[in-house]
């Protein structure tokens, strides 16, 4: 692994934008939102579903190089091997605006399920679009089936076949839920396992850590994590990909047998460069592969793709996904042939092979086209209101709690985290208290605060951010659609003890963290059914402060705290669920309840 680079320490929040510059720059129907780092179709067609992706830059060309006609509508690109924030896929959402819907097709990482799924709930919240679903790419052998109960597979290159055929298809005018079902069959006969001789190495970052001479992976992932199998000495060529292959057809092993592949079935094939190999070895390689498909699995590809599709920097390594067209096509009620166009259809995006260019007589979409009123709320929306004075008072005590309790939050998030907790909390609180301070209470109108105090999140990161995002943006979209329908009683705390339940409802489909992970959620579920269950906000706060001292003798399953040593002796509370305990106690405080 080589850590010289022309640019050593410059960070991912220049080096990206950059190189996204270059990318549009070079070709005239791209369009770019250079402070969100958003590339969009400039042609693209507001009648015809948009699909929407993004994730982690240091994966060229995917994403950026897949926005074209009859492929990607829009890409938000993060800093190196991490997820973009809900602001900027909200800006992507924007750029690529539908009237039949959006469709976010992303890798299945804990950071892009978050942030994609807030950009998800706000889009909806704030009236951008009808339909929203997120589509997981989850391909991903090496992880067996028992270890990934929680999260589900990881997305790795495979998705290049949900990403092009689910693209041409609303290219053709499918609708939203042919979109969505279509891309669902072929994510779901996709199978994908990686190998690599080394880690890559990230600009900036005083990184050491490489494998020896003498050891090949399989199950390597794309942002440089452990892979499941470590190989000493390297196997020959052959022996390597034998085993490969076994992962990923050998329909018997209970762990890996997710997709079967029976005679005559038709079956897509990719070999994936994850960045370091030339092209003489990868071609090599993918021969060798087709070789043993055909001698030990009787598997002849109908369509084959090698190259650089989805990288990891520059890995020595590569991937090999299957995807059996055949069986999608059955499940999606479409024709293998219907696919195969599909896939060979022209588009484009500039990273695709064979593309096209879009004719000098279409009209170009620009930055200057779009909806100047995108930040602001809802034009038309039903009010909420309570006394302004008493919802001042209770937004102020529960950020002056919150802001309290960071040298604690810090404090135990030293042990067994990152240390950014505290901190980040208390920089949503003081956000949040400007806003207060320059009248966002004054009109009384729930909706408002909610819209007002969503903001100030966007700015918080972390898993903890996103979470907060999730919830508040399903909670004022209940609170709107109840208020809508008439269902309005601001005083009864029914009300929101319903929006709220709706709300956690939302959040659990954008994470797998339950009670006993110990994770803000141990907090935040016992509260809500606890509020639901009784409609007493001081009764729930009391739940919730048991719940948060109860996390002290709780393992860790979710987040970095799962790092620590399992022989770590101090009995800490977690900081993001006590950060939610502060939080609503000092709501109740401020609404004159009395909390503990």
């Amino acid at each position: 692994m080589s850590g010289k680079h022309y640019f050593p320490s410059t960070s991912a929040n220049s080096l990206v934008p950059r190189a996204l510059r270059a990318l549009v720059s070079a070709n005239d129907h791209l369009t770019l939102d250079y402070a969100e780092r958003v590339v969009a179709n400039a042609f693209h067609d507001d009648s015809k579903v948009s699909i929407i992706s993004g994730g982690g830059s240091g994966h060229e060309p995917a994403w950026s190089g897949f926005v074209g006609d009859g492929l990607l509508a829009a890409v938000a690109c993060g800093d190196i091997f991490a997820s973009p924030s809900a602001k900027q896929i909200l800006a992507a959402i924007r750029m690529a605006p539908s009237k039949k819907g959006v469709i976010l097709l992303i890798t299945n990482y804990t950071g892009d399920r978050l942030h994609f799924g807030l950009a998800a709930e706000r889009a909806k919240a704030e009236g951008f679009v009808e339909n929203v679903a997120i589509l997981h790419a989850t391909d991903d052998v090496s992880i067996g089936r028992s270890k990934n109960s929680h999260m589900g597979r990881r997305g790795l290159p495979g998705h290049v076949f949900t990403m092009k055929i689910i693209g041409a298809a609303a290219a053709e005018g499918y609708s939203f839920e042919q979109c969505l079902a279509l891309g669902q069959a072929v994510n779901g006969h996709t199978v994908t396992i990686a190998s690599a001789l080394d880690h890559c190495h990230v600009p900036g970052r005083n990184q050491q850590s490489s494998l020896a001479d003498d050891v090949v992976v399989i199950g390597a992932g794309i942002h440089n994590e452990p892979a499941q199998v470590h190989i000493s000495p390297v196997p020959s060529v052959e022996d390597l990909i034998g085993r490969c292959l076994k992962l990923l057809c050998d329909e018997s092993d209970t762990e890996r047998g997710f997709v079967k592949f029976e005679q005559n079935d038709e079956i897509g094939l990719l070999v994936n460069n994850y960045g370091g190999l030339s092209v003489l070895e990868l071609h090599a390689l993918a021969d060798e592969i087709q070789l043993q498909l055909s001698s030990r699995w009787n598997i002849k590809p109908y369509r084959t793709l090698f190259g650089a599709f989805e990288t990891s920097l520059n890995a020595p390594g590569f991937s090999i996904s299957l995807c059996n067209l055949t069986a999608a096509a059955r499940q999606s009620n479409e024709t293998v042939a219907t696919l195969v166009r599909q896939f060979d259809s022209a588009t484009t995006a500039v990273s695709w092979p064979n593309t096209t260019r879009p004719s000098s007589s279409q009209q170009k979409i620009t930055l200057d086209h779009l909806d100047a009123k995108a930040n602001g709320p809802v034009g038309g929306s039903p009010s909420i209101k309570l006394d302004s004075v008493l919802l001042e008072t209770a937004i102020r005590t529960s950020c002056e709690r919150a802001i309290a309790a960071e040298p604690s939050l810090t404090q135990w998030d030293m042990v067994m985290g990152d240390g950014d907790c505290g901190e980040a909390v208390q920089g949503l609180a003081e956000s949040i208290l400007r806003r207060v301070d320059k009248g966002c209470t004054k009109s009384g109108d729930v909706l408002e605060v909610i819209h007002s105090i969503l903001q100030g999140v966007d700015d918080m990161g972390g898993t903890l951010g996103a979470i907060f995002g999730v919830l508040l943006s399903a909670f004022l979209t209940s609170l709107r659609r109840n208020a809508s329908e008439g269902k309005i009683n601001s005083s009864s705390p029914r009300f929101y003890a319903t929006a709220l339940e709706s709300a956690v409802t939302s959040l659990k489909s954008h994470t797998g963290a339950r009670i006993g992970d110990r994770t803000v959620m141990d907090v935040l579920l016992p509260f809500q059914e606890e509020f639901s269950r009784t409609n007493d906000l001081v009764s729930a706060v009391k739940v919730a402060a048991e719940k948060a001292e109860g996390t002290r003798y709780l393992k860790a399953k979710y987040g970095r705290a799962t790092y620590v040593g399992e022989d770590s002796s101090q009995e800490l509370p977690d900081p993001g669920a006590w950060a939610l305990y502060e939080i609503v106690a000092g709501l109740a405080d401020g609404l004159g309840f009395a909390s503990k």
